[in-house]
């Protein structure tokens, strides 16, 4: 059987607080700081790492949580077709997948960092950004682009480690009140994409199907909700 990557559209919502950290402890205090103070950093956070290791998550939780302050902000991904113009009003932009962007895309991300970076009503606004590779190796990008992602704090993400994922899986199964047995995360490990994100959103598929199944979670039983999609 093949690997398989569920959709992220079911997943729910990413949080700070969801997050497990890890050996990236320092990276998510950071965040939570320079989230939660009165006015968000004004300095420059970049975050890098392979991909699985939590960087869209920790960057829509940002977003979501400056937003439930009634802050607005700026965001912009490599499946942002037409990058929208600066808006003073935003308190911080938030930059996903930089290795990936293209020539406009790199383009509107330089001018929403020099804007940023530049007083409005006196205050700097957050950059915090975050790709595959640290700022010296993406010799790909423009260089003003490419030096300025460097400018601030820099973190290098660490995936999680299999005892860890499996530690977070059954934590989160157990808050949904499921029972996940050793043969059964075996099961997951072994046949589905191994980053968290697209376990999470296994076990999210699995607990829906075994409430409509009125079944508990066996090897048998996602079988056959891979059958049944």
């Amino acid at each position: 059987m093949k690997q398989l990557a569920l959709d992220l559209g079911l997943a729910a919502r990413p949080s700070l607080s969801s997050f497990f950290a890890g050996s990236n402890e320092a990276a998510l205090k950071h965040l939570e700081q320079s989230t939660f103070i009165p006015t968000p950093s004004p300095v420059p956070t970049y975050l890098w790492g392979e991909s699985g290791c939590g960087k869209t998550h920790l960057l829509c939780a940002v977003r979501d949580a400056l937003q439930g302050r009634g802050l607005q902000v700026g965001w912009l991904d490599a499946n942002t077709a037409e990058p929208a113009e600066f808006d003073d009003n935003w308190a911080a932009v938030l930059m996903d997948d930089v290795h990936l962007y293209n020539r406009e895309q790199q383009h509107a991300a330089f001018n929403w960092f020099v804007n940023a970076m530049t007083p409005h009503e006196g205050k700097l606004r957050w950059v915090l950004t975050a790709g595959e590779l640290p700022p010296a190796d993406m010799v790909f990008l423009r260089e003003d682009l490419r030096t300025r992602l460097g400018w601030g704090h820099v973190f290098a993400l660490q995936l999680l480690r299999e005892p860890e994922r499996r530690a977070v899986l059954r934590h989160q199964a157990q808050e949904r009140g499921l029972v996940l047995r050793t043969e059964v995360m075996d099961f997951m490990m072994s046949h589905f994409s191994r980053d968290l994100g697209s376990l999470t959103v296994l076990l999210d598929h699995l607990d829906t199907y075994a409430l409509q199944t009125q079944r508990a979670i066996t090897i048998p039983l996602i079988k056959s909700m891979l059958e049944n999609e």
